[in-house]
């Protein structure tokens, strides 16, 4: 039987491609009266936004932006943002959302390396752009977007967003790529250890995160998306389209603040948020909280979140999804799976549960820990150290201009995190520590997240980043560097770690004081590095 005959050939009938352009044009069709942004003062329905994006998408198109043309977005969470996300790839351009704290030399690398052709920017951010357009050397079209709930700015641009809105035309009729395999984002590594590297993002790799963002949150439709993740980071975890495609409110936040979230939950009835474990933190630690009726789902990626601060959430009736990716795999591709009886457990063995990263997305093929020199599956003992490595639909389409570096992180048809890991009997992986992060001391290999949690234990502890110090007789032991929400000495917290770590495992010094951190709420543990190395 021949099921490949020419009458089963794929036409323009059975097979499009799969793309988040699809799904503003679905939403506007069906659900143009809901609610689509709310952002202090502002309120748009989904009929609105869609002509927006519309306007958008026909405006720069006048102005020469086509298929493969790099647009520039330097903005906080405003809602301009999410128009340019639904926008922009109308065109089969290419949105790069930048880092808003990156300094000017960076941004400057960025937009020459990304060969931007125009740059949309927010006015409290024009003379970080100025800045960096000048070292640029680059001939932008520069819009002005000029927040009406932002502190202003000056403007630098030829126009403002609004103006080239109404340049454009509302019923501009746009198309899905040619194929989905055409690059839709342009997104930047932190560069914390040299120039950072432009991963791209399909239209297929994003709907594809898109669409499991639904199944692996078990989201409903009509959710009130709140947003404390940055846009700019992995294209907000592809969210920008989740929430869209379930014709959800996007409530947006210039910045995460305690009060404004709790207002947010209050007065917004706020379903969803994501976020670092830093914005659970200032949830769970916030001096002034107001009372919501509704339950509220967050998801959260960055470092292992602190088994004390997950329960802290679960008893305000804030359920935590603990999640893992990188900018290479679209945001989080791991998800801790919450199994039916986790919920008969006592809570504290519940949060130890949910502190690991899990499974694979539904969505994405294969994770797996493999032995970084055979290539082969480490033992799922819970115990035996390997490399975190995926596979499937939600993973880049290499770096920008870096073939041997795309070479190197797609070894053996995986893509090779450089994160280092165990995976329990259960098949849930456990993250132990970046390659780089590992601590070597006495030829002992020392998990400096396993230190932290130790560490995390104590009450008065708020966060913790450990790394590795010098030392004369083992090499290198551990060093915390420690953030205090409440009272404790060194002496006390190094008692505290004696009691749960060998020997070898506890920090030799501990150093108070607030932790660098990244806009998402990484810590910057090379900066944490270079300090012990200089101080000794």
């Amino acid at each position: 039987m021949n099921f490949n005959g020419p009458e089963l050939a794929r036409n323009g009938a059975n097979h499009t491609a799969l793309s988040p352009v699809s799904i503003l044009k679905h939403v506007e069709r069906v659900h143009p009266e809901l609610p689509a942004q709310i952002h202090g003062s502002i309120r748009r329905n989904w009929g609105e936004v869609a002509e927006r994006c519309k306007r958008l998408a026909s405006a720069l198109a006048a102005r020469g932006v086509g298929k493969g043309d790099t647009v520039a977005l330097i903005a906080p969470n405003i809602p301009e943002a999410l128009e340019c996300a639904l926008a922009i790839p109308m065109l089969g351009a290419v949105l790069n959302a930048n880092n808003t704290r990156l300094d000017a030399d960076t941004i400057a690398y960025i937009l020459e390396h990304g060969e931007a052709k125009v740059l949309l920017v927010d006015t409290e951010l024009s003379d970080l752009a100025r800045d960096a357009i000048e070292k640029s050397g680059r001939d932008l079209l520069v819009v002005d977007i000029e927040d009406p709930e932002g502190p202003g700015g000056t403007r630098i641009g030829a126009l403002t967003y609004d103006a080239l809105l109404a340049e454009g035309d509302p019923g501009f009729a746009y198309t899905l790529p040619d194929d989905e395999w055409d690059s839709l984002a342009l997104n930047y590594t932190s560069g914390t250890t040299g120039r950072p590297k432009g991963v791209v993002y399909s239209h297929r790799g994003a709907w594809m995160n898109a669409v499991n963002n639904v199944v692996t949150w078990e989201m409903p439709h009509y959710p009130v998306y709140l947003w404390t993740l940055p846009l700019f980071h992995c294209n907000g975890w592809c969210f920008p389209w989740t929430i869209t495609l379930l014709a959800g409110t996007h409530v947006f936040l210039r910045a995460p603040r305690a009060d404004a979230i709790y207002d947010a939950f209050a007065d917004h009835g706020v379903t969803h948020l994501c976020g670092a474990p830093i914005i659970m933190s200032m949830i769970a630690g916030a001096e002034t909280k107001r009372d919501f009726p509704q339950k509220i789902k967050m998801m959260t990626a960055a470092a292992p979140p602190p088994a004390s601060v997950i329960g802290k959430m679960e008893a305000m009736g804030i359920s935590v999804t603990h999640v893992y990716g990188l900018t290479e795999v679209y945001g989080p591709a791991v998800v801790c799976a919450e199994k039916p009886d986790w919920s008969d457990r006592p809570v504290a063995e519940q949060a130890e549960l949910k502190a690991r990263q899990g499974v694979a997305y539904e969505l994405e093929e294969d994770v797996l820990v493999l032995d970084p020199e055979s290539g082969q599956p480490v033992p799922w003992d819970g115990d035996t150290l390997g490399e975190i490595v995926f596979r499937g639909n939600i993973v880049m389409k290499g770096y920008l201009k870096a073939p041997d570096e795309t070479a190197k992180a797609f070894r053996d048809g995986w893509f090779w995190s450089g994160d280092l890991a165990v995976q329990h009997p259960d098949g849930y992986i456990e993250i132990r520590d970046r390659s780089k992060d590992i601590i070597i001391s006495g030829g002992e290999n020392i998990s400096s997240i396993e230190v932290e949690k130790a560490l995390y234990s104590h009450p008065a502890v708020n966060m913790v980043a450990v790394v590795a110090m010098p030392d004369e007789k083992w090499g290198e032991v551990p060093c915390a560097f420690i953030e205090l929400s409440g009272e404790a000495t060194e002496q006390e917290l190094l008692d505290h770690a004696k009691a749960r770590l060998a020997g070898f495992q506890r920090p030799k010094k501990i150093i108070f004081g607030e932790l660098p951190k990244t806009s998402t709420g990484k810590i910057r543990k090379n900066e944490l590095r270079d300090l012990v190395r200089q101080t000794g």
